[in-house]
């Protein structure tokens, strides 16, 4: 007991230390103190997207699903048909009407789809691009480009943008218009006269059709399609 006393005496006192932690500093939020600030802001983090002609301002972010199902609604319709043959050479206990009915269905089932699909993916615009004027930067052409069931590019230019409407087909947001009526000035047409405000080429530039506007009084016209037009 007096040794543990001694050595108690001879060991220094604890003294309670003071952890060190690092300082926070708030952040604070500057919130502009104009639109003008805010608009900076905002233009400086986004880069713009540039319109210039011959460049892609826009691409259909679908594009790539379309693609898929094209090609595994394609690929199982070629399937259904060649597996159509064997169903009837086959031994099976199954009598003809039976096969018959069965290949019916596959067929017809897999068909109603792969039209659905091309029916839904035909007016699907996977690139967009614009030619402006050098002088004013208005738009002269709009060039759209879509894609057939076979994945074959089908390019529609539209020479006059006022030719271009909002569309309430299903699957579709714009199309080209059937009746128009020009303002007080822009009537410089002639009653009678013709013209191509849009067509369709495929990759090799062959034009496929055109979307012709027709003129009458007072800056009404009335188009129609020659050909096949991707509208």
């Amino acid at each position: 007991m007096l040794l543990l006393r001694q050595s108690l005496r001879c060991c220094s006192p604890l003294r309670p230390t003071r952890l060190s932690t690092p300082r926070l500093v708030p952040l604070v939020y500057k919130y502009p103190s104009s639109r003008t600030e805010a608009t900076l802001a905002t233009t400086t983090a986004i880069p713009s997207v540039s319109i210039s002609p011959d460049k892609v301002l826009y691409r259909g972010p679908l594009t790539a699903t379309f693609k898929r199902l094209k090609v595994f609604s394609l690929s199982s319709f070629s399937l259904c048909l060649t597996m159509v043959p064997v169903m009837f050479a086959i031994e099976t206990n199954l009598p003809w009407s039976a096969r018959a009915s069965l290949a019916g269905i596959a067929v017809c089932t897999s068909g109603v789809s792969t039209a659905l699909i091309a029916w839904a993916g035909r007016t699907y615009v996977t690139a967009l691009r614009l030619t402006t004027a050098p002088t004013n930067g208005a738009i002269e052409q709009l060039e759209m480009t879509t894609l057939t069931l076979r994945l074959r590019p089908r390019i529609t230019r539209v020479f006059d943008p006022l030719f271009v409407v909002p569309s309430e087909r299903p699957f579709a947001k714009w199309e080209l218009a059937q009746l128009v009526l020009l303002p007080a000035h822009l009537r410089n047409t002639t009653p009678g006269q013709e013209e191509t405000v849009a067509e369709t080429t495929d990759a090799q530039g062959r034009v496929l059709g055109r979307w012709v506007v027709r003129w009458g009084e007072n800056g009404e016209g009335n188009c129609h399609e020659e050909g096949a037009v991707v509208k």
